[in-house]
């Protein structure tokens, strides 16, 4: 019987490999240690922030279907690219975007708080006191800062939306079927709708939403940036 690893190129198997490790880990060893704090990525000011984390949080998930449907768009579309443009650029391309998503996530939350407090931290900040936040606005507001402030970015989509983008640089006239449409959209299309949804619930910070809308939005920003800036060309035996 055929592995199901056998036809993926050895970037995407690895990086599939490794996240479920980490997903396993994080409930099999939840006694012991919290790894979504540990591993996952915080605001720079935040007490609960480690150098390592805006590496470590792209193999941190939330849940079942966080992970499932992330790995899936990796397995889908990661593939192509790397064969595409090479293991060693896919390697950089996808920390590259990932750690650019962090990147757009906290300037967006740095803006939020500056807007909240005047300024881009607050001094003296204990972990797990939600109270000290409340100078600043009633409980509900305290909460949505206290989220922003110590809140943990997790998962892999940053680098996921960077692949989808490249991919639609690449193969931009691909059909494509997508959940609940009965018709194959391109690529191209496809791609341009998500980051339009993705941009308009981002500024919408409507209530309830716990996406990271921006840490998306950086992904792909770095990817376009990337195929751009490597002048990677598509490929002739596609159209």
């Amino acid at each position: 019987m055929q592995s199901p690893f056998a036809n993926m190129p050895p970037v995407v198997k690895n990086l599939l490999i490794i996240n479920i490790i980490f997903f396993i880990a994080t409930y099999a060893l939840a006694s012991l240690v919290d790894m979504s704090v540990l591993f996952g990525a915080h605001y720079p000011a935040s007490p609960l922030f480690r150098p390592w984390q805006p590496i470590t949080y792209m193999f941190m998930h939330g849940g079942f279907g966080h992970i499932f449907f992330n790995m899936f768009a990796l397995v889908s579309f990661g593939p192509m690219l790397e064969y595409t443009i090479g293991s060693k650029k896919f390697f950089n391309f996808y920390f590259i975007t990932g750690i650019g998503g962090y990147i757009i996530n906290t300037i967006w939350t740095a803006v939020a708080i500056h807007a909240a407090v005047g300024a881009f931290s607050i001094p003296n900040v204990e972990i797990g006191y939600l109270d000290q936040f409340l100078a600043y606005g009633d409980r509900l507001q305290a909460q949505h800062l206290y989220g922003l402030y110590n809140g943990g970015l997790v998962g892999a989509s940053g680098a996921i939306f960077g692949i989808l983008v490249g991919f639609a640089m690449l193969f931009p006239n691909l059909e494509m079927m997508i959940m609940f449409i009965p018709v194959p959209i391109k690529a191209k299309y496809v791609v341009i709708g998500y980051i339009a949804l993705e941009l308009f619930t981002g500024v919408g910070s409507f209530a309830g939403d716990e996406i990271a809308h921006f840490a998306h939005l950086g992904g792909a920003l770095f990817g376009f940036l990337l195929i751009k800036l490597w002048g990677v060309k598509r490929p002739n035996n596609f159209y």
